[in-house]
């Protein structure tokens, strides 16, 4: 979603690589509060077990992955390894796997991993319908996109960027029938001239949330699936993208890169409704997160709706980490603590589990970890 990062976005972090009114005024960036202590710096501050759930075996690359509605499920996008000695395909494809669980209920792996993207396509923010089973959204291009005059995020060096092809656009597919073919992709939103992605669904599966460059920059806009009509929500300059509903889908967070400056940092906001429910802006809109050229990104709720979890340079751009934002106060805390970037981290539905895209292994190239999430509802303390 966004995460959700982008589609046949390639986000290059050392090596790094991943896979939307009138606009109210924003406050001022907060200074950053303290980072909240490690007492065991030998544990990792936020999770335990971390374990990796994608085999670099089959796959050169896996990342950008979210929980189906009951668990039982994860979405998606990965490069696949030939078996047959041919080269490896350009972007990355869709895929959905079982989620494997041991006797005392542990995340063991992944089974029954399957594609569902046509062959050629460039694929990225794949997410669960939230309320129609066997659903399932992402983003794609549906057959091969074209490389010249594709627009870009780029910081400073081309081992860091995001592609965004034109022929991007929101379709969903039936998993029951799911055959790999572009006749099994429905069309929701975008027609092939801007890239539109970074796509999500509002726990009651009214608001389809996606970011769409028809404007030439990043803006976020919410199409309400119940009446068709489409909404506006931030059209500031820069690049705005990675949203996501908090889960009461009363707010909104995103990644933005407000300034025009490459620095990406994380924004919150409140949904303004009409009398009949439907969206028509926003409102107390407020950055959360700040520092020069520290780059802030792929923000995600937890399931109270109480804080955020998002993958920054904070610690150094050669290391990216997890962190988690008390929204309320500001108060931040480390989730994460390895050698090699940590980012995009999801919760399963009951919170338990973090779900991320790491590097943390002998040949540091992007895969699947999971691990137990270590509550700490004192974080503001």
């Amino acid at each position: 979603m966004s995460r959700c990062n982008a589609a046949a976005l390639s986000l290059l972090l050392a090596p790094l690589a991943i896979a939307g009114c009138a606009q109210p005024s924003t406050t001022s960036a907060p200074s950053a509060p303290p980072i909240v202590k490690v007492e065991n710096p030998a544990v990792e501050p936020g999770v335990t077990g971390a374990r990796q759930i994608t085999s670099s075996e089959r796959f050169i690359k896996a990342g950008e992955s979210y929980f189906s509605p009951d668990a039982k499920h994860i979405v998606f996008q990965a490069v696949e390894r030939p078996t047959d000695g041919s080269d490896p395909e350009d972007f990355y494809a869709m895929y959905v796997g079982d989620v494997v669980t041991d006797a005392a209920g542990d995340i063991t792996g992944l089974d029954n991993i399957r594609r569902v993207s046509p062959k050629g396509s460039a694929n990225t923010c794949g997410w669960f319908h939230p309320t129609k089973p066997n659903t399932l959204i992402f983003a794609s291009t549906v057959g091969a996109p074209t490389a010249e005059n594709t627009p870009g995020y780029q910081r400073g060096t081309s081992r860091y960027r995001w592609a965004f092809p034109r022929e991007t656009r929101i379709v969903e597919v039936d998993l029951t029938k799911a055959d790999c073919s572009p006749a099994s992709l429905k069309n929701l939103e975008g027609d092939g001239k801007a890239y539109v992605a970074e796509g999500s669904i509002s726990p009651d599966g009214r608001f389809l949330l996606f970011c769409s460059l028809e404007s030439g920059e990043g803006d976020l806009y919410i199409r309400d699936l119940k009446t068709g009509k489409r909404t506006t929500v931030v059209n500031v300059p820069g690049y705005d993208g990675g949203p996501f509903f908090s889960p009461d889908a009363k707010r909104i967070c995103y990644r933005s890169d407000r300034n025009n400056d490459n620095v990406l940092q994380i924004f919150i906001a409140d949904l303004v409704f009409d009398k009949d429910g439907g969206v028509t802006g926003i409102a107390n809109e407020r950055q959360l997160t700040s520092g020069k050229d520290v780059v802030c990104w792929c923000p995600f709720f937890r399931p109270d709706g109480k804080t955020l979890v998002y993958g920054t340079s904070e610690i150094g751009h050669g290391n990216y980490e997890v962190f988690e934002i008390d929204i309320a106060s500001g108060q931040r805390r480390r989730v994460t603590e390895a050698q090699g970037a940590d980012v995009l981290p999801v919760f399963s539905p009951d919170g338990k589990w973090m779900l991320w895209t790491g590097q943390r292994n002998d040949g540091k190239v992007s895969q699947l970890f999971v691990g137990r999430y270590r509550d700490q509802s004192n974080i503001a303390k």
